[in-house]
């Protein structure tokens, strides 16, 4: 998501109750155009609204705000910057060690792969450390 923070800001109103919100901007109701909104403040600094618009919803917004307008970022680049990285003989010797790559099911050694890498996606490198 790339935000747009003019050097103004704007009134947000924000009235959740459970699932879910009704949520004004300068007086604006835009709940229905929004499918998430994510608020963070940090001492010292003006809160700042990033907006998810819902799939079916226009772009266009009028007035000055400190908000964010965009769409979750594609996960590809950095799932293919992660598997590039992957040196093939460490993956096979974690895979070949794993206790789960014995279940004798169809696609065991597959599955086992996925585990792996998913694993290390999440930052569990003690596997490796593990590996002769």
């Amino acid at each position: 998501m790339t935000p747009t923070l003019p050097d103004e800001s704007s009134h947000v109103r924000i009235v959740a109750d459970g699932p879910t919100a009704h949520l004004e901007i300068d007086g604006r109701d835009v709940a229905s155009q929004v499918q998430a909104y994510p608020l963070s403040h940090r001492a010292g600094q003006l809160p700042e609204l990033a907006i998810l618009l819902q799939p079916t919803t226009s772009d266009e917004w009028e007035g000055l705000t400190r908000v964010a307008v965009g769409e979750p970022p594609d996960p590809g680049p950095a799932a293919a910057a992660f598997l590039g990285a992957i040196d093939a003989g460490e993956l096979e010797r974690a895979v070949l060690g794993r206790h789960d790559l014995l279940d004798g099911g169809p696609g065991e050694y597959t599955r086992a792969l996925l585990a792996q890498l998913t694993e290390w996606a999440a930052g569990n490198w003690a596997a490796l450390d593990k590996v002769d």
